[in-house]
């Protein structure tokens, strides 16, 4: 049985005068910081990005998913604030981590962010805190890297402190779900742990799905994830399949999917981008080391999308020597859409990153244009890229490239001016979206 007062720390949460933390200002804890202030939470978020913590105390929001006005009204209701001192999380009652989880070089987990936020959790913690991390990770870590940390400073879980797991769920760019409307999937170590983080993530969000265990929880979110990258890959297998035969793939989802039952749409592209999809499954992958069980599909599944960005420049390669008779290693190419999805600037593992390597690899000069993003930041995989910005779609400047590679089919490009480009390879289907046609447009 807990030492703390479980019935006050329930109706603290009810009377919303529990105080919540959030460690991570990025994609996924500043929504939820945002919208637990908005249910009338007092919210501190943490974070030790110095330019983060300025912009949401001049009320300018940096994710497209929380608005200037909804960042600015709780700021101005005293609500929510931003700081990068740590010692304030013996203020919160309630503390919610939503740090990267990346991977190494060789497909492990790179779990430093997530033991390094704990580690300075535990060099605070007090008796009766809630502590739950949403970072996606394999089954497990709840228990067997969070809890050991915490408890070395010889408070006990369950008893002093409690600790649960509920995955984040943010798709960016979606409009139409956002935090406070997608299912929360919540488990705790503990009968006592799962009723908290029912009743605080009940406050927030419209639905909670309490799950048996930590470790189910945590599988939950990279069943989702693996279930993407699975079929992704299928759809990109036979993409170059029926490419081979003639047959137009984007043609072919769109009439399966009029089946009512028994199909799900996904579609092709150039590779997999963002944070989740095409590196979560890895940490299954990672864990099943440890029952000596193989992950063939998710594996499989890997190496197809993988493979995708070289063979699109294969076919950009192919077309420029059939239609202009020019070999790549003299081609100027353009790449539209750095972000790895349309209509955000997240670029995170975006699969343009690597067209431009590949095609600058293959000795062609390669720039890009996107209205999201208007210069490359620093990022580890590709470091050379960084500081190359975005150029402007002016006739002078269409008119000095080669090709066109579509790889992020945002809504604001014009894409009628692309035309005037000699060779158009489209990984997004988005030319015929539009219903414009030309002998130029190659899909790949």
């Amino acid at each position: 049985m807990p030492q703390f007062d479980l019935d006050r720390l329930l109706q603290s949460i009810d009377s919303r005068t529990a105080r919540a933390g959030v460690i991570g200002l990025g994609y996924v804890g500043l929504p939820l910081a945002v919208a637990t202030a908005a249910r009338g939470f007092f919210v501190t978020g943490f974070d030790i990005d110095p330019p983060k913590i300025t912009a949401i105390e001049a009320g300018r929001s940096y994710i497209e998913a929380v608005t200037d006005a909804a960042l600015q009204a709780e700021v101005a209701a005293g609500r929510f604030r931003a700081t990068s001192d740590f010692d304030r999380l013996a203020d919160c009652d309630i503390v919610v981590i939503c740090v990267p989880t990346p991977l190494t070089r060789h497909r492990d987990p790179d779990l430093s962010f997530v033991t390094a936020t704990t580690r300075a959790i535990a060099a605070r913690l007090r008796p009766g805190q809630v502590i739950v991390l949403e970072s996606t990770t394999y089954p497990g870590t709840t228990r067997e890297v969070l809890q050991p940390i915490l408890e070395e400073t010889g408070l006990t879980c369950g008893r002093d402190f409690l600790l649960g797991f509920s995955p984040e769920r943010e798709d960016p760019g979606n409009r139409d779900f956002h935090t406070a409307v997608i299912p929360k999937i919540v488990a705790g170590e503990g009968e006592a742990a799962c009723r908290v983080l029912a009743a605080f993530y009940g406050a927030v969000v419209d639905k909670v799905v309490p799950v048996s265990t930590t470790q189910t929880a945590e599988a939950v979110k990279l069943t989702e994830n693996i279930f993407r990258a699975v079929n992704i890959a299928l759809v990109n297998e036979l993409k170059v399949l029926f490419d081979a035969m003639g047959i137009d793939i984007w043609e072919v989802v769109d009439a399966a999917k009029t089946k009512p039952f028994g199909y799900m749409p996904f579609y092709p592209g150039p590779g997999l981008g963002g944070h989740c999809i095409p590196i979560d499954p890895f940490y299954l992958t990672w864990k099943s080391r440890e029952f000596e069980l193989p992950t063939r599909f998710i594996e499989l599944a890997g190496e197809i999308n993988s493979a995708m960005p070289r063979h699109v420049v294969g076919r950009l390669a192919e077309a420029l020597d059939i239609r202009s008779g020019k070999a790549l290693s003299r081609a100027r190419v353009l790449v539209i859409g750095l972000a790895y999805k349309k209509n955000v600037p997240d670029i995170r593992e975006s699969p343009s990153l690597k067209l431009i390597e590949i095609i600058e690899e293959r000795g062609g000069q390669a720039a890009y244009h996107d209205p999201h993003v208007a210069e490359i930041p620093k990022t580890r995989e590709y470091m050379a890229l960084k500081g190359r910005q975005s150029v402007d779609l002016t006739p002078e400047t269409l008119a000095s490239f080669d090709a066109v590679l579509v790889a992020t089919d945002h809504d604001e490009i014009d894409y009628a001016a692309l035309l005037a480009v000699p060779v158009i390879i489209d990984t997004r289907n988005a030319f015929a979206r539009r219903r414009l046609a030309s002998e130029r447009i190659i899909k790949a």
